[in-house]
C-alpha cells in the first residue's frame, strides 16, 4: 500500500524546484496581467523560456527587442524571482520616465500579489514605486538622471528602453561603481538611431568587445506572428520605416536620422574618397582636387572656439559641379584661422569665402579683413535673400553684414537644403569625416542637430555651402542679369550718340561724358 505524499514534503519539492529553475517558477506561480485575457499564469514562450535563463546564466544582458515580446514583464518576473530567493538583493529599474520605471515593479507586484502563501516572504515597503522584502531584498523604480543609482548598492539594474535616455552613458557610469562589486545589468530596448550609448553597446558586444551578452529579438520569434502580422504592422504604424525600427531590430531605420541610411550607405559606396593630399602640421587639410583656376569655388567654414572642445570646419566646393574638393577639421584659433582661409580661398581662385558670424566668428572675419581679402560672404541684415538684397552686396550697401548669420530662420533652411542636396543624390561627397558627423545628426525635439558627445562642425558648414549655393548664387547670377539688362537699356538710349566699337559696330557698354567716351562693361 502506497504512502499518501505529504504535503510539506510536496511543498518543499516544489520549492526546490522554483529555487533552481526560474522558469518553473514563472510558470506554475506567477501570474501575469494579459491585455486581451486578464489574468492568467505567466506560460512562457520557448523564446522567453531561453532569454530567462540567459538572464540567468550571464550577469550582463543588453535585448534588441521588437514590440510586445512581453520582455519588460519578463524583467520583472526574473527580478521578483531574485528578491524571494536570495536576501538583500537590491533591483533598481531605471527608464525615460517614472511612470514606464513604475511599470516594471507594478507588475513585481503583481506577481508577489498572487502567489501561493508558502512562497511569499512578508513585505515591509509596499507602496506605488518600491517593494521590500523582509529578507532585504527590493526593488525601486526611477527616472533617468544622471546620479541614477550613485548612491545605491545595485545587485541588478534593469534599463527599460534604454535607446531613448538621453543620459544613460552618465548613468551606467555612476551604476558600475556599484554593479562592479558584484552586480549585474539587464539593458533592454527596441532601437532609436545610430551612435548612442545603447548602439554602441551593442556592437560592443556583438563584437565580445564588453561583459553584456547580446540577445536580439525579431518579431518573428514570436510562435503567434506570421507574415500576414507583420504587413499589418506598417499599416499601423503608418510609416515602414517605423515598423522596421519596431519590429525587425533595425538600427539603420530607427531614431530621428536627419540623412536616412540609405543615402549613407550610397554616399559611402559611390564617392567617399581618400584625400589625393593632406597638408598642414596636423594633417587636417584633405585634398581630393587641386585648385582649377578654370572653375569657380567657394570656402564655406564653421569656426570654434580653438580650445579642443570642438573643431574648426571648412569646405572647398567646386560651385558649378556641386563637388567636395578639400576639407579642414582641427584646432586652429580663430584669428590663425582667418588667415588661413584668406590663403585657401585665394588658391582656389579667388573663391567666394563664407564664414559664420556667431560669436566667436567675427574674429576670424577680422582676421580675413585685415588681409584686405575681397571676395567675402555678406549676408543682409534683414534675412531676406533675393536677388535685390544680394546686389547691395555690390554696392556697399550697409544693409549687409559680413559672414553668414545662422538664426532660428535659416538654421532649418540650412539643413533642409542639405538633406534635399543628399536625398536627390546631387552633390558629391568625398569625406568620409563630414559621412560620419552625418550619421549621428538627428532631429531632437524638432531640432536637427548631433548626439549627444558628437559634433555637428562639418555638417553644419557643408549644409551653409547648399543653402547658398541654391540661393545667394543664384541671386547674384539674377543681379549680374539685372544689371546687364539695366545697362542694355542704358547704352540703347544713348545709341544716338553715335557711340562705336571698332569695324562701325556700336559698344551697347561706352557711353559719352564731359572727358569723352566711357567703357563702362567692367561693371559686368
Amino acid at each position: 500500500m502506497s504512502k499518501t505524499p505529504n504535503i510539506k514534503d510536496i511543498i518543499r519539492q516544489e520549492y526546490i524546484k522554483c529555487v533552481q529553475d526560474p522558469a518553473h517558477f514563472m510558470k506554475k506561480y506567477c501570474n501575469i496581467q494579459h491585455p486581451q485575457r486578464g489574468r492568467v499564469l505567466f506560460n512562457l514562450y520557448p523564446f522567453q523560456d531561453k532569454v530567462l535563463h540567459l538572464l540567468r546564466d550571464n550577469p550582463y544582458s543588453i535585448i534588441l527587442k521588437s514590440r510586445q515580446l512581453g520582455i519588460s514583464t519578463l524583467a520583472a518576473g526574473y527580478s521578483l524571482w531574485l528578491m524571494l530567493f536570495q536576501k538583500d538583493k537590491n533591483v533598481l529599474c531605471i527608464a525615460t520616465k517614472q511612470e514606464t520605471a513604475r511599470n516594471m515593479v507594478t507588475k513585481v507586484k503583481f506577481m508577489y500579489d498572487n502567489l501561493p502563501s508558502w512562497l511569499k516572504i512578508p513585505a515591509d515597503e509596499h507602496n506605488r514605486l518600491s517593494l521590500r522584502l523582509s529578507n532585504g531584498s527590493q526593488i525601486k523604480a526611477t527616472s533617468a538622471s544622471s546620479d541614477a543609482g550613485r548612491s545605491e548598492a545595485v545587485s541588478l539594474l534593469i534599463v527599460d528602453e534604454a535607446a531613448f535616455i538621453d543620459q544613460i552613458g552618465e548613468i551606467w557610469a555612476s551604476a558600475q561603481q556599484t554593479l562592479a562589486t558584484g552586480g549585474g545589468a539587464i539593458v533592454l530596448s527596441t532601437p532609436y538611431g545610430t551612435g548612442n550609448w545603447f548602439h554602441k553597446t551593442w556592437v560592443s558586444a556583438e563584437n565580445a568587445e564588453n561583459d553584456f551578452i547580446p540577445i536580439k529579438l525579431p518579431w518573428y520569434v514570436h510562435p503567434e506572428r506570421d507574415e500576414n502580422w507583420r504587413k499589418r504592422q506598417d499599416e499601423l504604424l503608418g510609416d515602414p520605416r517605423l515598423a522596421a525600427q519596431e519590429c525587425d531590430c533595425d538600427f539603420s531605420t530607427s531614431g530621428d536620422v536627419v540623412f536616412y541610411n540609405e543615402w549613407v550607405d550610397f554616399i559611402k559606396e559611390t564617392t567617399i574618397q581618400d584625400p589625393l593630399e593632406r597638408r598642414g602640421t596636423d594633417q587636417n587639410l584633405w585634398i581630393w582636387e587641386p585648385a582649377d583656376y578654370t572653375r569657380e569655388y567657394m570656402v564655406v567654414a564653421d569656426v570654434a572656439r580653438g580650445d579642443g572642445k570642438d573643431s574648426s570646419a571648412c569646405h572647398i566646393i567646386d560651385i558649378q559641379s556641386n563637388t567636395q574638393v578639400a576639407e579642414y577639421k582641427g584646432q586652429l584659433p580663430p584669428k590663425e584661422f582667418g588667415y588661413f582661409l584668406t590663403g585657401l580661398a585665394t588658391e582656389y581662385n579667388n573663391a567666394m569665402l563664407v564664414i559664420e558670424n556667431a560669436s566667436i566668428g567675427w574674429a576670424t572675419i577680422d582676421a580675413v579683413i585685415e588681409r584686405g581679402y575681397r571676395n567675402l560672404y555678406h549676408s543682409p541684415k534683414s534675412e531676406q535673400l533675393t536677388s535685390e538684397s544680394y546686389l547691395k552686396v555690390f554696392e556697399g550697401n550697409s544693409e549687409m553684414t559680413p559672414g553668414f548669420t545662422m538664426s532660428l530662420r535659416t538654421r532649418p533652411l540650412v539643413v533642409s537644403k542639405f538633406r534635399e542636396f543628399v536625398g536627390d543624390r546631387s552633390v558629391t561627397i568625398r569625406s568620409k569625416r563630414l559621412l560620419e558627423e552625418m550619421k549621428v545628426f538627428v532631429w531632437k525635439n524638432g531640432r536637427p542637430e548631433a548626439q549627444q558627445g558628437y559634433n555637428d562642425d562639418l555638417v553644419m558648414s557643408f549644409g551653409i555651402g547648399m543653402f547658398l549655393r541654391d540661393t545667394s548664387l543664384k541671386f547674384q547670377q539674377q543681379s549680374h542679369d539685372m544689371t546687364r539688362a539695366a545697362l542694355g537699356n542704358f547704352s540703347k538710349g544713348n545709341s544716338s550718340q553715335g557711340v562705336y566699337r571698332g569695324n562701325n559696330v556700336p559698344n551697347p557698354y561706352s557711353i559719352k561724358t564731359e572727358n569723352g567716351e566711357e567703357d563702362i562693361s567692367w561693371l559686368l
